[in-house]
């Protein structure tokens, strides 16, 4: 596993097969699919990613740019490139290269480097947030969204230019540049407004008249500077005007009868935000930041009607598609995120409620644009306040905000390009690298990335075309595939950066190639590209069966690549490089992404959402959460997730990502309880309990969204947090080892899995 970390470390990438299969039938047989994780701005310390001050040497055929994987005639100052063997003169300024004189881009360890654009003359737009506030909570909740709102505003960089919108039964449109008296522009919530009627209603044109012909797009185009400063101004100047604002913001006026859901146009208030953003700062680094407190009811696309008698939608009414709206808004929000993808602007959703506020139906809009999405109880909640402060932090752990983002992809041609799960949209630019089955966002080799930060990752799938085995003599000479990924991006700083990271990856074929194969598995990448694989399935075909697509997929791959005597489950064994793959199968399998009972449409969404957007190491834990033992007898060390590992003299540290989870043995309850840690001669004590709790803060503050901590004891009832992810290897119907505990449930153990999966294998 090391060496994959370290191929991380040095690109960014993680690959399920690092020797690649090398014919379609070989890729088939091989049931993991060949697909790449790749963070496109990871962060690297400049030693291992150096920043150029010059322009790249694209390929005049492919425009692949140069990389160390090219071969480069010295004397005639010509390289060769690996993509498409185009032949290409070196510029001028490149006469002094020699093997003793590279340029980085030709150095072997520089396989991942940057280029830093030349200055635009032009002044680029600050990056703008508009926030829109729903406004129909209660009193309390209103309270704490003000102050949230306040702290972040405090946070905002200086040059930032800021907007509000609130919004309930109608929509508010604050104009901060007027400073003498609170003054807005009010819209009526059950109404779509158009651009042109936007810009009308709000007199956009009172000053310069509006041109005859052509889009309107910021002061470039149609639009004065003074009347967009009207609506977004810079932090500095606005503070005093955006706080009284807040500090007046009021509950939502309109009476909500006893039997009836408050009126709530989430739409109208989304809608108008986009067209404003596109009418004013088009093609900037602008988020629009939705806080929503409840389900939308009123306007183009609500989720639930006003009725209290009419529940809001679970998993059984949309598989039945016994739903009213949900088509409806699924199509709005489709045209939404094609508006924002279109304008580059990003979409971030910050959903506190107990209710469903709608994130099934917003989730193309949020995903397709790279924004940020937290879910959590209440607006008083730590998940949603301490996550909001990260996002303006500017310390070791900011979150390295970027926009405008374009992520291109070459590769050898007996490749071809399925499509990509995860934060971005696709640009439509059919290529002969594209291929004809589709995953995710595909039939196209360059995808749009309006937001993206330092962890965004994206999964590519990729076909393997080539029909028939080469012979021993081509597979020696030319066994190497090709990849090269293009990101350009306007980092946090606002300068245009672009990020070039070449790979080369070995293609075995024909008998006697499982061994190299073997050789090259990463077993967690191989669970995350599943995980998506089979979260994107779930969502995009009917009738689709997750339980049995995996399980068929593990079998086929046990026997494949595991060593049996025919019917003889005894004799079945994995090689060390896939023995912890069927566990990684088995948590899927319960995992929060393919079980859906017990979880909301919303809830369902917003965990796939996030799977889709981490990198490995973050999405294993999702998957396989880890768990840490605590006790007298030894420093904290990993223990198996297990019921198991609960014994009353320990405490677990449980860490799924979303929750963690300090949870104390009844012993040391009782001991806490009995105050025995204040006691001085109890320091060993006090230690033991203050040791987790600085281990869970730790993963707290580098993570976002910011994880919700649990501290339970045992037998209390925030103890099903822990022991829902646990193996039930002892049950109702087994015994618990003294001080252990059980597990109520009829779920399978992970040893009666993987006796049956031996089984199966070998049959």
């Amino acid at each position: 596993m090391a060496e994959f970390l370290d191929l991380e470390s040095q690109d960014g990438v993680r690959m399920p097969w690092n020797v690649i299969p090398g014919t379609k039938q070989e890729a088939t047989n091989a049931v993991v699919p060949v697909a790449v994780i790749y963070t496109p701005i990871k962060h690297f310390p400049s030693s291992a990613a150096p920043l150029l001050p010059y322009q790249p040497q694209r390929c005049r055929t492919c425009r692949s740019v140069l990389n160390p994987f090219c071969i480069v005639d010295f004397a005639a100052k010509i390289w060769i490139c690996p993509f498409c063997f185009q032949r290409n003169h070196f510029p001028p300024h490149y006469a002094s290269i020699s093997d003793d004189n590279l340029p980085a881009e030709l150095f072997p360890q520089y396989t991942t480097i940057e280029y830093a654009s030349a200055p635009d003359p032009t002044p680029a737009v600050p990056p703008v947030f508009l926030f829109v506030v729903d406004t129909c909570v209660i009193e309390e909740e209103i309270g704490y969204l003000r102050s949230a709102l306040l702290q972040a505003v405090e946070l905002l960089p200086e040059n930032s230019l800021v907007g509000l919108i609130t919004f309930g039964t109608f929509v508010h449109v604050h104009e901060l540049g007027f400073a003498q008296v609170p003054k807005t522009y009010v819209f009526k919530g059950s109404k779509d407004v158009s651009k042109d009627q936007l810009l009308e209603q709000m007199c956009f044109f009172a000053n310069k008249p509006k041109p005859a012909v052509g889009v309107i797009a910021g002061a470039r185009d149609g639009l004065s500077r003074e009347s967009i400063s009207r609506f977004l101004v810079p932090a500095s100047e606005c503070e005093f005007t955006l706080n009284s604002v807040l500090e007046e913001l009021q509950k939502d006026p309109w009476p909500v009868p006893a039997d009836q859901r408050a009126t709530r146009c989430t739409s109208t208030a989304l809608s108008i935000a986009a067209s404003l953003l596109g009418a004013c700062v088009p093609g900037s680094a602008a988020r629009i930041m939705a806080f929503i407190g409840g389900p939308a009811t009123e306007g183009p696309a609500p989720i639930v009607s006003k009725q209290l008698t009419e529940p809001i939608r679970s998993h059984k009414d949309l598989d039945k598609d016994s739903v009213p709206h949900y088509h409806k808004c699924v199509k709005f929000y489709d045209g939404l995120s094609k508006q924002l993808v279109h304008q580059g602007h990003v979409l971030d959703l910050f959903a506190c409620a107990l209710d469903q506020v709608g994130i099934a139906e917003l989730k193309t809009a949020i995903e397709r644009t790279g924004g940020l999405v937290v879910l959590a109880e209440s607006f008083g909640h730590s998940v949603f306040k301490d996550s909001l402060k990260r996002i303006f932090q500017t310390s070791n752990y900011d979150l390295g905000l970027s926009s405008n983002g374009i992520f291109e992809i070459n590769c050898s041609k007996d490749l071809k390009v399925q499509g990509i799960v995860g934060p971005c949209a696709s640009l439509e630019k059919k290529t002969p690298l594209c291929s004809d089955t589709v995953i995710g966002q595909g039939g196209t080799s360059a995808w749009k990335m309006c937001g993206l930060d330092k962890s965004t990752s994206l999964c590519l799938f990729f076909d393997v075309v080539r029909k028939e085995t080469p012979d021993a003599t081509v597979q020696s000479t030319s066994n190497q595939f090709y990849f090269q990924f293009l990101t350009y991006y306007q980092s946090s700083s606002g300068e245009m950066r672009l990020r070039v990271t070449t790979l080369s990856r070995r293609w075995v074929a024909g008998p006697g190639s499982s061994q190299d194969l073997i050789a090259g598995f990463d077993q967690e990448a191989a669970a995350i590209v599943m995980a998506r694989q089979v979260s994107f399935k779930m969502e995009t075909e009917a009738e689709f069966d997750p339980i049995r697509w995996l399980d068929k997929a593990l079998i086929n791959l046990c026997s494949r690549f595991g060593e049996y005597q025919k019917d003889s489950p005894t004799s079945f064994s994995l090689s060390p490089r896939l023995s912890i793959f069927p566990q990684f199968m088995f948590h899927l399998r319960r995992s929060q992404f393919v079980q859906v009972f017990n979880n909301s449409p919303d809830e369902t969404a917003y965990f796939r959402m996030i799977l889709n957007r981490e990198n490995v190491a973050n999405s294993v834990v999702m998957v396989q959460p880890s768990l840490i033992t605590y006790s007298f007898h030894s420093g904290p060390e990993p223990a198996l997730l297990d019921v198991a590992a609960i014994a009353a003299d320990r405490i677990l540290l449980l860490d799924s990502f979303f929750t963690v989870v300090i949870f104390h043995g009844s012993t040391i309850a009782q001991w806490r309880k009995a105050g025995y840690h204040n006691d001085p001669e109890h320091q060993a004590f006090a230690q033991l309990l203050r040791a987790p709790h600085d281990d869970a803060e730790a993963i707290i503050k580098e993570r976002f969204p910011v994880p919700r901590l649990v501290v339970c004891d045992q037998h209390g009832s925030q103890a099903r947090f822990l022991l829902a992810k646990l193996n039930p290897s002892a049950t109702y119907n087994t015994d618990a080892a003294p001080g252990g505990d059980i597990i109520f449930t009829d779920d399978v153990s992970f040893e009666v899995f993987l006796d049956h999966l031996q089984r199966l294998v070998v049959q």
